[in-house]
């Protein structure tokens, strides 16, 4: 059988080719992570946004660029009015074998039936504390209790993959990193931990002097459940670790500690429709200018995604910087 690359695949200029894409369907979100975003946050006008027919027309043409994974993002995707038009329209794509969705799991107790009728194939859902109090000075405006209505919705709804992301940071929910996992244990559903992400302008807390690990961590886990690296590989960015008296993967996305970028199979679309090919890097494509101009012109828009893939950047350079964060834009801005 040959090997060689079809014209229809994304192949970038190191020979990673692209089959994965994150795309944003919103900026705004019902929470304010500490992390992820200000307490005073300005979101974009609606007429700077991708239109739902819009976001369909980008995910089709990536599915026909050889992308067999889509993940839905946000801001809280499930907060975009008619989110679910948009999830069964991209559901029916030939050719696309995942449509998965990062939420922070407020509306999942509404929307789980329905959103796994629609054709989406996976969840991510954000649970950073299962302490009520700490939960809320995290998000600043969450409600644990409805989030875990939400995981609980999820897993009844029968999804094929359910995982946890907690972003650990020192001195505010480093001591729960056990009782997440047990929780996780106890649900049956994987879980992940995330270093903190240098991005956008955050007075809230210090990224130096609370950032922890992914070896930290994994010690920490370790010692009461011992770890073996399952070399799974799921399409994304987790390095993945199994029990011997468990089912679930606990896995550890280490933008700092243990950078990913040789193996980078992701791009990234923001709701303004900027084509991000790097996380930590501004390197982008103006989609929406395509699809303004030239609505249904499906053959234009694939050819500006090609072309976008020769400054796709080799890796990030995050650094643990206080005075300056490298990248201005906030998460909620970028696609989670």
């Amino acid at each position: 059988m040959s090997s060689a690359v079809t014209p229809s695949q994304l192949i970038d200029r190191f020979g990673r080719q692209i089959n994965y894409v994150r795309l944003s369907v919103t900026d705004r979100c019902d929470f304010r992570c500490v992390y992820c975003m200000a307490e005073d946050m300005t979101f974009l006008p609606r007429n700077q946004i991708l239109s739902l027919e819009q976001l369909y027309d980008v995910g089709k043409a990536f599915v026909d660029l050889g992308v067999t994974k889509i993940r839905l993002t946000g801001g809280e995707p499930l907060i975009r009015n008619n989110v679910l038009s948009l999830v069964e329209r991209l559901g029916a794509l030939e050719g696309l074998k995942e449509l998965h969705l990062t939420t922070n799991g407020a509306q999942l107790d509404k929307y789980a039936p329905a959103l796994k009728a629609a054709g989406l194939t996976g969840i991510n859902i954000s649970v950073d504390s299962l302490q009520a109090d700490k939960f809320r000075q995290l998000t600043r405006t969450g409600d644990l209790n409805r989030v875990l209505r939400g995981i609980d919705a999820a897993i009844d709804a029968g999804f094929s993959r359910i995982k946890l992301n907690a972003v650990i940071l020192r001195g505010r929910n480093d001591d729960e990193v056990l009782d997440l996992v047990e929780f996780a244990r106890h649900k049956c559903v994987d879980i992940s931990f995330i270093e903190e992400m240098p991005l956008g302008l955050i007075d809230e807390h210090s990224r130096a002097l609370s950032f922890c690990s992914s070896d930290e961590l994994r010690e920490i886990i370790d010692e009461r459940y011992p770890l073996g690296n399952s070399h799974e590989n799921t399409g994304g960015p987790s390095d993945y670790y199994r029990m011997v008296d468990s089912s679930i993967r606990v896995g550890f996305i280490s933008p700092h500690s243990h950078n990913f970028c040789h193996l980078c199979n992701r791009v990234r679309v923001t709701v303004e429709g900027r084509l991000l090919l790097c996380l930590g890097n501004e390197h982008s494509a103006d989609l929406k200018e395509v699809l303004d101009a030239y609505p249904g012109d499906s053959e234009r828009l694939q050819h500006t995604i090609r072309q976008a893939m020769a400054i796709k950047p080799e890796r990030h350079h995050f650094e643990l910087n206080d005075d300056e964060p490298q990248i201005v834009r906030f998460m909620n801005m970028t696609g989670g």
